[in-house]
Parts: structure tokens; C-alpha cells; sequence
């Protein structure tokens, strides 16, 4: 009972934190700000995280991937047909984010932006999702082309190099803007050039 409580803090801390640093990023978050939220002591807190930093990393690890894991890479790794669920996923991500996620941009763009130069530990933790999404769109883009949907000319490791950098930059785009129908414009474009890598 002790250790299911204790993962139900561990857990309303992680999701305080994760909105706290998609609001205001890493270095702005408040901790002050997540224990209101959460009714928790500090005690409590550094119990589970010892830093602030710690509290970053575990973010990172076990709230931005895991939701990337299931709306992206596990669709896209276990699909039947993943061009199709791939040009899917793509059409349908800003029902999914809606527009104050989309207004807010890419919480793991935002802590690559705002962390990558300035934390060894930060930056690489975040490659390791980047990768992951990297990895998922081209295992997309070798089923396709072997299985003659994608041309076999196309270099499918630079194409899911392309895919996850324009979709991170639509992101950026509509965060300045402030414009989910940038985000949606922006996106149809990227939908647009994997229908042109098709047979």
C-alpha cells in the first residue's frame, strides 16, 4: 500500500512538472509552482527527486517519451501498414496537441532549444527520443520501400532525418505565430512530401 502511494506522489509531481516546464520552460519552471499544485512538501519532493535537475531528466524519461512512444513510434513500429499510419499520425496531430498544445509548441523541442547547449545530461537524454522518433519514421520509410511503395532512390535514413526536423519546425513556426492553423498548414506541406516519396 506504502509503495503505491508513493508511486501515485512520484507520478503528481512528474505531470506538476511537465506542465510547469511546457508553460515556462526548464530554467523558469517553479518549484514552488508544482508543489502548490500538487499539495506536496518539499520533503515529499526531494524524496523522489533529489535536484531540480533530477526532476528535469525523470520528465524527459518517463512523461515526453512515453507519450511519444504511444501516439508515434509504437504505431509506426507495429502497423501493418505504417506509410499509411505514418501520413495518419501526420494529418492527425493537431486534433491531438489542440491549440493551446500547439500555442505552447513541442515540449520536447522547447527543452532541446532551451537545454541542448547549455546541459551535457539534458542533451543527451533528449537525443535519445529524438533518435527513437528518427527511428520509428524510418522504419516506416524501409517497410515501404520494401514492399514498392516507397522509391527505391530514396535515401529513407535522410527522408526520416527531414520528416522529424520539418515536423519539429512546423511546431516552432506555430509556437512564434501563436497559429495552430500554421501548425495545420505547415503540417499538409509535410504531409505532401511523403506522399511524393510513393511509388
Amino acid at each position: 500500500m506504502e509503495n503505491i502511494k508513493q508511486d501515485i506522489t512520484r507520478q503528481k509531481l512528474l505531470q506538476s512538472a511537465y506542465c510547469e516546464i511546457h508553460q515556462h520552460g526548464f530554467q523558469g519552471a517553479s518549484i514552488a509552482n508544482i508543489l502548490k499544485s500538487t499539495e506536496l512538501t518539499k520533503g515529499a519532493l526531494y524524496h523522489h527527486f533529489p535536484t531540480k535537475h533530477a526532476l528535469g531528466l525523470a520528465v524527459i524519461d518517463e512523461i515526453i517519451e512515453p507519450q511519444l512512444d504511444a501516439l508515434v513510434f509504437q504505431p509506426l513500429l507495429n502497423s501493418p501498414h505504417p506509410v499509411t499510419t505514418l501520413l495518419e499520425i501526420i494529418s492527425g496531430v493537431d486534433t491531438f496537441m489542440g491549440e493551446e498544445g500547439i500555442k505552447l509548441g513541442c515540449p520536447l523541442n522547447n527543452l532541446m532549444q532551451e537545454m541542448s547547449p547549455l546541459d551535457d545530461q539534458f542533451r543527451h537524454q533528449l537525443n535519445v527520443v529524438l533518435e527513437a522518433w528518427q527511428q520509428a519514421v524510418y522504419s516506416a520509410l524501409e517497410h515501404g520501400q520494401q514492399h514498392d511503395i516507397i522509391k527505391a532512390e530514396i535515401d529513407i535514413k535522410a527522408a526520416a532525418l527531414f520528416v522529424v526536423s520539418a515536423w519539429e519546425g512546423c511546431l516552432s513556426i506555430a509556437k512564434n505565430k501563436q497559429s495552430p492553423s500554421a501548425f495545420s498548414l505547415c503540417m499538409t506541406q509535410l504531409h505532401g512530401y511523403v506522399r511524393s516519396l510513393l511509388i
